[in-house]
């Protein structure tokens, strides 16, 4: 696999960030995730963490090297986050549950799957045009697609989610795939900070005209500037599948060619919850995937 891929996470004018991403992969499949912890309820920024951390953790078992059933995979992977959610609410005597959304892409095969629950989004785009965009699970959205010709109410609430997970009842998702994938295609995934201050259509032109790196940091900055100091947290991971020959020189690009077949690597971070990260900038990002490229370097050192 060759993909180009990049992460940006921002504060805005919240108190603290309670979105986390991050993204996994073997040598013949990848897993990207995103979730944003939900204001209103305590400790989101423990549900999206515990959600990616289970999940990851869940793909890092179960993909030898690829996952053999995708939508079952989703499927047993979210209630298992879910529940530890709710465990964890349990041994903590909370009197409310944290709660999360999610938004996740598996890409292997030359194919895409993905999965969502609540209002974080997916952006599939091809040569500059929206292929798929998930469908939020927000009442908003419900009553747009079943009476699009019906004005909503002034003050209705577009943040009103009738399904996440955490929540006390069990949890609503949409699985979608496989979809097969072209050279070039982008895929975007976003919490509700970037597509709360911009339309589909800005959403996709950027990243349409732009390689990954380059679009990603953009959409957020130019997000945050349009929300101004009331800004929700604004998060971001966007892939490029099969990044064209310039690939070795595109930033964030990643190739597991040379790799073996057990080396597993992932950006999810277990000490996010203790670490007090609000923003992760450029510098971070690159960190990371330095860390990974060293490592596929030793596998394939070691291989040879």
């Amino acid at each position: 696999m060759k993909f180009s891929v990049f992460q940006i996470s921002r504060k805005g004018g919240r108190e603290k960030n309670e979105d986390r991403m991050g993204y996994c992969y073997t040598k013949t499949s990848g897993l990207f995730l995103l979730a944003d912890g939900m204001g209103g309820h305590p400790e989101g920024e423990v549900a999206a963490q515990m959600v990616l951390q289970a999940i990851s953790a869940l793909y890092q078992k179960e993909a030898k090297p690829e996952i053999e059933d995708p939508k079952a995979f989703f499927t047993s992977a979210i209630m298992a986050a879910h529940r530890q959610i709710l465990r964890y609410a349990a041994e903590k005597h909370l009197m409310d549950t944290p709660r999360t959304t999610l938004v996740a892409c598996i890409v292997q095969g030359g194919t895409a799957h993905w999965v969502h629950c609540g209002d974080s989004r997916l952006y599939f785009v091809r040569h500059g045009e929206l292929l798929a965009r998930t469908r939020d699970h927000s009442y908003i959205e419900q009553h747009q697609d079943a009476k699009p010709d019906v004005p909503l109410p002034d003050k209705f609430n577009r943040n009103v989610l009738y399904t996440c997970l955490g929540s006390p009842t069990k949890p609503v998702f949409d699985v979608t795939g496989p979809v097969p994938l072209q050279q070039g295609d982008r895929i975007l995934l976003c919490s509700d900070g970037l597509w709360g201050s911009l339309d589909d259509a800005d959403i996709v032109y950027q990243l349409g005209q732009k390689p990954v790196g380059t679009a990603a940091p953009e959409l957020v900055e130019r997000a945050l500037i349009k929300a101004g100091a009331h800004s929700d947290n604004v998060t971001v991971i966007a892939m490029e599948w099969e990044t064209p020959d310039s690939f070795e020189s595109t930033r964030g690009s990643i190739s597991t060619d040379s790799i073996d077949d057990g080396v597993f690597a992932s950006t999810v971070q277990a000490g996010w919850l203790d670490s007090g990260v609000d923003d992760l900038d450029d510098a971070a990002i690159e960190r990371s995937i330095a860390e990974i490229n060293e490592a596929i370097r030793r596998s394939a050192a070691r291989k040879a």
